[in-house]
């Protein structure tokens, strides 16, 4: 299950684990204009650990979703 929440500055995804136990905590994704950043609360240390992914980065991982294993890189198209 998910939600999808749009902030001034922000969408927020947030998915909640639902598979079989151990459950995981849920990860909180808010898409900005420069970045993506993924939030998730740790409970070992009583925490909220924060990634944050450059737009590159992000449609790097979309693309790696995708693909077999290997080593790759995305071409920027070129339009005209």
């Amino acid at each position: 299950m998910f939600t999808i929440e749009h902030d001034f500055d922000a969408t927020v995804v947030t998915l909640i684990d639902e598979g079989g136990t151990p459950l995981q905590e849920d990860i909180a994704i808010h898409a900005f204009q420069e970045c993506v950043t993924l939030e998730q609360y740790d409970p070992r240390d009583d925490e909220v650990k924060k990634i944050t992914l450059s737009l590159h980065q992000l449609q790097e991982l979309a693309a790696a979703l995708d693909l077999p294993e290997g080593v790759y890189k995305l071409r920027q198209e070129t339009t005209g």
